[in-house]
């Protein structure tokens, strides 16, 4: 799958080492017992319980900027008035940040190109809500999610080549590989520190500062829908927007019911199931009927997530 995103896919760059160290870090996260704001990294599947096979992808970052700085450009206007002219000039610029430090991260969403219908893409995108309202002591108060920008048909990005590419002396691919296996400490240790007036960037690279990629318009339509909102903050390598959110006003979050399961047999309220804590954690489309005393789980459900009477739930609804 690392190889079919098309690049530009930080969190899963098409690098054995570096997906083996992502799954190693996982491991050792849904291993830690005590609770607390750690730098941990969660990696969950999307699988097709009846072949076995693994169709998607997503993680969850619970404190970024932690081992590496966190860079970001956020956009911002410097007005000056002129009382020769009798003019007000008001001019956008990109300023180097680390104000996102320390907020949990949604990220490395990637749903198998054969895979994309029936609402797959939704249940691995909100899994990692339901995992964060089982685990809310284990994240930051603030959450955001990193859409690919624009990239290219030779994977080159228009925002890279107009900004940083000028003071690095490699191209796009080059720099998103160096990224996803060292980190991003070179951009500080080359970027400047001034700010950069778009005015003076191409055509080409003003036009895509915080355009998602066409594969990731969806991604940021069910962003919309969680409450997250674009707040001038896009990515340092190709400009992509960061979207933004209170973690405990995400909708799923916000929604997350727990309840006991008291049967197991007809129930009709489309619901997004889940069971288990850490590495038991399980999420699945299913039915759930409240009773008032508990919940009732339809029995496909109950088989996928090996559920019986008695056992714990978080659920939200479809």
């Amino acid at each position: 799958m690392a190889k079919l995103t098309g690049g530009g896919f930080t969190n899963l760059p098409p690098e054995r080492p570096s997906l083996q160290a992502k799954l190693v870090r996982s491991h050792a996260a849904f291993a830690r017992q005590e609770e607390g704001l750690f730098d941990d990294l969660f990696v969950l599947v999307l699988e097709n319980a009846d072949t076995g096979d693994i169709r998607g992808t997503c993680q969850i970052f619970t404190h970024v900027g932690q081992t590496w700085p966190f860079y970001s450009y956020r956009i911002g206007t410097v007005t000056k008035h002129s009382q020769a002219l009798n003019r007000t000039f008001r001019a956008q610029i990109l300023n180097l940040v680390n104000d996102l430090e320390g907020c949990s991260e949604v990220g490395g969403l990637f749903l198998h190109p054969n895979e994309r219908a029936g609402g797959l893409g939704m249940l691995l995108a909100r899994s990692r809500y339901l995992f964060i309202a089982r685990h809310r002591a284990r994240f930051a108060d603030r959450i955001l999610a990193e859409l690919r920008g624009v990239i290219d048909e030779a994977g080159a990005s228009p925002f890279w080549d107009g900004v940083a590419g000028r003071f690095f002396g490699m191209n796009f691919q080059e720099a998103d590989v160096f990224n996803a296996t060292h980190g991003n400490q070179f951009i500080a240790d080359l970027m400047p520190k001034h700010p950069i007036y778009t005015a003076m960037l191409n055509e080409h690279a003003r036009a895509v500062m915080g355009i998602p990629h066409p594969t990731g318009r969806a991604a940021m339509r069910m962003l919309e829908n969680e409450g997250f909102v674009f707040e001038h903050y896009i990515d340092i390598f190709d400009g992509g927007p960061t979207m933004m959110a209170r973690t405990d006003q995400v909708k799923t979050i916000r929604g997350a019911i727990t309840s006991t399961v008291i049967g197991i047999g007809e129930a009709d309220g489309a619901a997004l199931i889940s069971t288990g804590h850490l590495a038991e954690f399980r999420v699945a489309h299913g039915y759930a009927r409240d009773t008032g005393e508990g919940v009732i789980v339809d029995a496909v459900t109950a088989r996928l997530l090996n559920l019986q009477a008695g056992d714990e739930i978080v659920h939200v609804t479809r």
